[in-house]
């Protein structure tokens, strides 16, 4: 469910629709939540580096770095992976 709410968001951001940024980070912030509910780490890093670009985008560089970091600390291995390549970058970008 959190990686289908956080494709949403992508589409809707897609789609440029009027208030498409409101409804983009109401679609990220809940695959998150969903993530989290299901202890689902990787799709929980995938949905904050969404919305986390999402905030720096808009000019909220430091909610996007409080939101991404802590996601990606959680992770000891696998860090060749594209979505850690992906976090990481973005992360270096924030800072």
């Amino acid at each position: 469910m959190g990686e289908l709410l956080r494709i949403k968001g992508e589409l809707v951001l897609l789609e440029g629709a009027q208030n498409c940024v409101d409804a983009a980070q109401n679609h990220f912030s809940k695959a998150v939540d969903w993530a989290r509910q299901q202890g689902a780490r990787s799709w929980e890093l995938r949905a904050a580096t969404s919305l986390s670009q999402l905030w720096h985008d808009c000019g909220r560089t430091k909610e996007a770095l409080k939101q991404l970091a802590p996601v990606y600390n959680q992770f000891t291995e696998g860090f060749g992976t594209a979505d850690l390549v992906a976090a990481k970058s973005l992360l270096d970008a924030l800072r």
